[in-house]
């Protein structure tokens, strides 16, 4: 019963890993600290080059 019981188990934490990596991601692309400040002084530069106009 044991090892029928820890098979069962293993297949199981198998599928779920499977259906996890299937499903959809819903958490956001990492972008790195220098990368966010860059692209803050672009659009701080944008929007001064805008209100110029």
């Amino acid at each position: 019963m044991n090892r029928r019981k820890k098979i069962k188990q293993l297949l199981e934490a198998h599928a779920k890993k499977a259906s996890a990596k299937l499903a959809p991601k819903n958490k956001p692309k990492y972008i790195s600290k220098a990368d966010r400040l860059k692209l803050a002084a672009e659009s701080a530069e944008d929007s001064l080059q805008s209100s110029e106009s």
